[in-house]
């Protein structure tokens, strides 16, 4: 009937609600089909017969975060001053990056009211560590009174945000994640 283990486990839920003895949890269903170990089906024809017919599976708990990888100390976006996404004064900006051809790549750092953009180009790689300095030298090079802020996302590539703020003195605040609308006039500029 190429049913989910998560409806048949809802069916017998239905149609047995006071017998245990007739329960089973979806995940239960999964671990008879697929060896834990090396995620890999037991039995390539039962698997088949699932909806979606993968050979391997990913167990629930595999894909929880746990902490490696993490940016450390965000400031929400929510904490930006109350000026900036007016753009009636001058100096907050959005940044990101530009992926070439691996490993080329451009970080575009954009103000948000004169829409005035600086690249910095990033021969050394996309990683934090290889991302920050470029970016410090490249903030460093615009007037002071430019400098109020800097709107990040939340990428690999700005997990140093606390030494580049240590560096050049302007407080980096993240956006929500999967919001591209908080960083429009970037996104907007890296299309064109």
């Amino acid at each position: 009937m190429h049913w989910s283990p998560e409806q048949v486990s809802g069916w017998l839920r239905r149609r047995f609600p006071g017998d245990g003895d007739m329960q089973v949890s979806h995940e239960t269903i999964y671990l008879a089909l697929f060896d834990p170990r090396r995620r890999a089906a037991i039995d390539r024809a039962s698997t088949q017969r699932l909806r979606r017919g993968r050979p391997t599976r990913q167990p629930k708990g595999a894909g929880k975060p746990s902490g490696r990888g993490s940016i450390r100390d965000m400031v929400p976006i929510s904490a930006d001053p109350v000026e900036a996404p007016d753009r009636v004064i001058a100096g907050h900006c959005e940044d990101d990056l530009v992926m070439g051809i691996r490993p080329s790549a451009i970080g575009t750092l954009i103000e948000r009211t004169s829409r005035c953009t600086a690249l910095a180009a990033l021969p050394d790689g996309i990683k934090a560590r290889q991302v920050r300095p470029h970016l410090t030298r490249s903030v460093l090079g615009i007037p002071t009174q430019l400098r109020r802020s800097l709107t990040w996302d939340r990428g690999r590539d700005t997990a140093e945000h606390q030494d580049f703020t240590a560096a050049t003195g302007v407080p980096v605040y993240f956006c929500k994640p999967r919001s591209h609308g908080q960083r429009e006039t970037n996104k907007n500029t890296n299309r064109l």
